[in-house]
């Protein structure tokens, strides 16, 4: 950070400083005014807003779930990773593709059900209040830390690329980001930001082709010569395509590998965004369909996010990445800006179109985010109360959360911006796949889960996930902890749900069992909402 902070390294460089700034900013403005233009074609109707009255076409859908799994953690994070470590970021790169095939198994039930929050997919088994409120306390455990890990690396890039890269500059910067992205969330319905998700991926997946072909070129159109280089200057050759090299997990032994790859697929499959996004779908069917053209989509770019993280070690060289930043974070622009001669409008381009599709991952994705949790507010508490609310009621309190629940992720994100922050992540991922996907495993598919079972499941999975992150290595005892110099880690693997996912399912299924039969729905019903749609007679 001391480094970073001196601005000695700068991978821009003054002669595209000027013309970046001025393409990013230009770019930034047609944004809004097209998301502003998408804005007024809405109607002040809550499913308008939420689901985009389940109109959108299979192709559009698929675009944008593709979108959904385009983030800037994952464009800039994964191929860092990959840069880095090799192996083992490359493997980390493999589960957003794998993850679609859960999301695969839930698509056609969740939106055939016509339910799109997960108060609404909690209340399918136990109705009241009381699950539905613990559906909004656990989508704000997932998607408030996400919001925060989204506006840190989004500062950070923004402040590098301006060539500002102190920590007050890349402090203002993550301000200046997050009012950008509670405009965006407050203003945009699902439709606008469907629309914005369709524009990235096109745009991200021509960005990282052109990227990779220039730093091939520079092996002589030989893969095998560039991925030579890409070991060679790598940190330790003899490691780079060998498991074990990742540094969070490297000491804490297979188990804990395993259990953080199980964890993410799980977890990342049922995000509360992603519900929301299937939802969309005409029917359950298309859903199935869109699903399927995501999944090519995201294959493509899981394709050209290895390729640039391997082209950037070979390139830019470990050293150069890690000295810039530690998680090879910034390692896609430094590959921009080597790949072309300095000087050349060709590099100036580039870089722009990087810039661009940075700003343009980090505003679709965060509001994704914070759009999802503000749903969950509106819909499943504000709307729930004792007296009745209009519509444009709804549509207030829907506004007024997204803005709130984006400020709150910008205090934190500002106030914690020198500390290591992987734990927040760790924390969210664990949370869906522990009180989320264990609930829509048994609801669907299970006839004895019942209002205990689920409230066991789901209050029982987020305990555990808060006492075992607190105690975990990532928050004190190793090099990469929040706090390396404490030692209070004595559960000793980095993500809590190795423990908390089977445990959630145990507590459900003990839930069920000890709760007598009347107090259970009829399966039968909840079968018929299931393929129906409409509740049994």
């Amino acid at each position: 950070m001391d480094i970073l902070g001196s601005g000695v390294l700068d991978p821009i460089g003054s002669d595209a400083r000027r013309p970046v700034i001025i393409a990013f900013l230009i770019f930034i403005g047609v944004a809004l005014l097209w998301l502003f233009t998408l804005a007024t074609a809405e109607e002040e109707n809550p499913e308008r807003l939420y689901v985009a009255n389940r109109s959108l076409s299979p192709v559009v859908n698929g675009f944008a779930m593709a979108g959904e799994q385009i983030s800037v953690v994952t464009l800039l994070g994964v191929s860092g990773g990959v840069a880095l470590f090799g192996y083992d970021g490359f493997t980390y790169a493999l589960d957003c593709l794998i993850m679609l095939g859960v999301m695969l198994l839930l698509a056609q039930k969740i939106r055939t059900s016509g339910r799109y929050t997960l108060g609404d997919l909690f209340a399918l088994r136990a109705p009241g209040t009381g699950p539905r409120i613990a559906a909004t306390a656990v989508t704000l455990a997932i998607t408030v830390p996400l919001i925060v890990i989204n506006l840190r690396v989004a500062g950070t890039s923004t402040a590098l690329l301006i060539g500002m890269t102190t920590d007050g500059a890349q402090v203002v910067c993550t301000i200046l980001m997050g009012c950008l992205v509670a405009c965006f969330a407050a203003v945009a319905g699902l439709r606008g930001n469907s629309f914005m998700h369709v524009a990235k991926v096109p745009l991200t997946l021509t960005a990282l082709a052109v990227i990779t072909l220039l730093a091939v070129r520079k092996f002589d159109w030989d893969p095998g010569s560039l991925l030579s280089a890409a070991v060679d200057n790598s940190m330790a050759p003899d490691k780079y395509l060998k498991p074990g090299f990742w540094p969070y997990t490297a000491s804490l032994g297979s188990l804990n590998t395993f259990g953080s790859h199980i964890v993410l697929i799980l977890g990342m499959a049922v995000m509360p965004y992603q519900i929301l996004r299937v939802s969309a779908s005409r029917t359950g069917r298309t859903a199935r369909r869109s699903m399927s053209i995501a999944t090519g989509l995201v294959g493509a770019f899981v394709l050209l996010l290895i390729t640039t993280g391997f082209a950037s070690a070979a390139v830019v060289g470990a050293s150069g990445i890690g000295a810039v930043d530690d998680t090879g974070q910034s390692s896609p622009i430094q590959l921009a800006s080597e790949v072309l001669q300095d000087g050349s409008a060709g590099r100036i381009v580039l870089i722009t179109v990087l810039a661009c599709v940075v700003f343009l991952t980090v505003i679709t994705t965060t509001t994704s985010v914070t759009f999802a949790a503000a749903v969950s507010l509106s819909h499943d508490v504000f709307a729930r109360g004792k007296r009745p609310r209009t519509e444009t009621g709804e549509v207030r309190a829907l506004r007024v959360a997204a803005v709130s629940i984006c400020a709150v992720g910008l205090s934190l994100a500002a106030v914690i911006h020198r500390y290591p922050i992987e734990f927040l992540a760790a924390f969210s991922i664990s949370v869906s796949a522990s009180c989320v996907f264990p609930t829509l495993i048994y609801s669907f598919f299970w006839s004895r889960f019942n209002r205990r079972g689920l409230l066991w499941s789901v209050y029982g999975g987020l305990l555990l996930c808060t006492v075992l992150t607190v105690f975990s290595p990532i928050v004190s005892g190793t090099a990469f902890a929040l706090w390396p110099q404490a030692s209070f880690d004595w559960y000793p693997y980095q993500t809590p749900g190795l423990i908390s996912v089977p445990a959630a399912f145990a507590l459900g299924w003990l839930g069920s069992i000890t709760s007598s039969r009347e107090s259970q729905l009829d399966f039968r019903h909840v079968q018929h909402e299931i393929l129906t749609g409409q509740r049994a007679g």
